[in-house]
């Protein structure tokens, strides 16, 4: 096991130890202390007259030294989503491994017990391995240490205050309209929607690629991303990827799928989640997204799906459809069942700002769904609720970081920002992003703006950039050979697309 655990996590592990190490050091000096409110509220630090950013930093660390530990539990979580990869690596052979010794005959007499436990260890590092690469459950993983550090440091009233005060509406109404815009009827919805923009092109390939690269993005808007995604990627491997080409085109049609729906989602205020984390606290309506942001958006896919067709144009349209490039058959789908999804989705987005009402309401829906069972799936709400638990674990540790964001925030020019947004984006979800910056009292408008623009244009740059990349990845992954996609080849592959959207973003009006 030494050969498998330790190699792989000699750099990681100190980590933990060092924000062992930091809350030990200061519980002694904050246990006892008695606090009003927690975290500080930013006009309680008084240092408004103070100019120097580092100083300003270091004067709100020495007034709470966990302002400190809570950072930098936040920032191992995000170089935790950097290190998913080998995680599910480090499972995936302990997985080989137990299948391996489930394969052997079981010896008899002393030794049965030997081999159970060497088979209930594999078994156990699979699971463990697996969840700590889901790079979904990566910041609720890390509430963790967090929870252990408030209640060090602070004690358990202050950290059961502090949980009891985090409003979860945004993470539960994001796992509601993930479940309902996955389902049966509203894929099959999307699905022949996207089917009748490609027989415009008598449904070539090259056809089929332009319209889910156009049209299924900007669905995104209205069906959420992350279904968006999914109903993309599966066409994408049955029109597209399934005609074997080049390795070139595959990257940057993966570059510009990421990319596209990032971008695709800006037009509605409820269907991406860095836009559905921000939207009410900045009242962004539908209306507003449309305006400032979606026809942009818009104009960008077309621009790049343009440009990449023309620059391909010789091997698309070399593209011969085959006989296995169609998805499984699906019995007709009555428009009732469509429509009556279609009001679930409606009535959702209209309650979005009520959890209880929007809870509720998924209730009806599952009713809906079982007394319609013929025309239906079984609702999976792994998806949904993982990436509920990304956003919950999100705001959670959010709410600890206002201390160092908005100084930082707001010594930035929009120009700068939107640019450092984009740049961050591609380290981290942009929700988290977007979130953050949210909490930054008194932001301008023109920063708002520059933050959503930069956060949605780096949303394809890596698979941990937008929430629903690793989605898509997972659906397409068996076509890039046997290691999957090379994440410096997805980066230059996005990296047109996204440059072309930070373009129109900058000098459109």
């Amino acid at each position: 096991m030494k050969s498998i655990f330790f190699p792989s996590l000699r750099w990681f592990l100190p980590l933990f130890v060092l924000v062992a190490c930091t809350s030990g050091a200061f519980a002694a000096n904050s246990a006892h202390e008695p606090q009003t409110a927690f975290p500080i509220p930013l006009g309680d630090y008084a240092d408004h007259g103070v100019t120097s950013l580092g100083q300003k930093l270091l004067g709100r660390i020495q007034a709470d030294p966990f302002n400190l530990v809570a950072t930098v539990i936040f920032f191992l979580a995000i170089i935790h989503t950097f290190a998913a990869s080998k995680f599910l690596a480090i499972g995936h052979k302990f997985a080989h491994e137990h299948e391996a010794l489930l394969q052997q005959k079981a010896p008899n007499g002393p030794e049965s017990a030997s081999y159970f436990s060497k088979v209930d260890r594999k078994k156990f590092f699979s699971v463990l391995f697996h969840f700590l690469g889901e790079v979904e459950a990566v910041f609720g993983i890390w509430l963790i240490p967090l929870t252990v550090a408030i209640v060090t440091m602070k004690g358990p009233e202050v950290a059961k205050h502090y949980i009891n005060g985090v409003n979860f509406t945004e993470p539960i109404f994001v796992v509601v309209i993930m479940a309902i815009a996955s389902s049966r009827p509203i894929m099959h919805f999307a699905e022949s929607g996207l089917k009748q923009v490609a027989n415009i092109g008598s449904g070539s390939p090259a056809a089929w690629w332009f319209a889910i690269l156009t049209v299924g993005p900007l669905m995104g808007s209205f069906i959420t991303e992350p279904a968006a995604m999914t109903i993309c990627a599966m066409l994408l491997a049955a029109k597209f990827y399934t005609l074997q080409p080049s390795m070139a085109l595959r990257y940057a049609t993966l570059g510009i799928l990421f990319v596209n729906v990032s971008i695709g989602g800006t037009l509605t205020h409820f269907a991406a989640p860095p836009v559905v984390m921000v939207a009410g606290k900045w009242g962004w309506d539908t209306p507003f997204m449309l305006m400032h942001f979606g026809w942009k958006s818009a104009l960008s896919i077309l621009v790049t799906n343009t440009l990449f067709f023309f620059v391909f144009r010789k091997e698309l349209l070399r593209m011969r459809r085959s006989a296995q490039d169609e998805l499984q058959p699906k019995a007709p789908m009555p428009f009732s069942v469509i429509l009556a999804h279609l009001l679930f989705i409606a009535f959702v987005v209209y309650a979005g700002h009520y959890a209880v009402i929007v809870v509720f309401g998924f209730l009806l829906f599952l009713a809906y769904v079982a007394a319609t069972e013929r025309n239906q799936d079984v609702i999976n709400l792994r998806g949904p609720v993982m990436v509920g638990l990304f956003l919950a674990g999100l705001v959670v540790h959010g709410g600890l970081q206002t201390w160092w964001i908005q100084p930082v925030l707001t010594s930035l020019n929009p120009v700068q920002l939107m640019l450092g947004s984009t740049f961050l984006t591609s380290f981290n979800d942009n929700a988290a992003l977007t979130y953050l910056a949210s909490l930054v009292p008194d932001f301008s408008d023109a920063a708002k703006y520059a933050v959503m623009q930069g956060a949605v244009a780096g949303g394809g740059l890596t698979v941990i950039a937008n929430a629903p990349n690793p989605a898509g990845q997972s659906i397409l992954q068996s076509y890039f050979g046997t290691n999957g996609v090379d994440a410096f080849k997805l980066f230059l592959g996005a990296a047109i697309p996204t440059a072309i959207c930070v373009i129109l973003f900058l000098f459109l009006p």
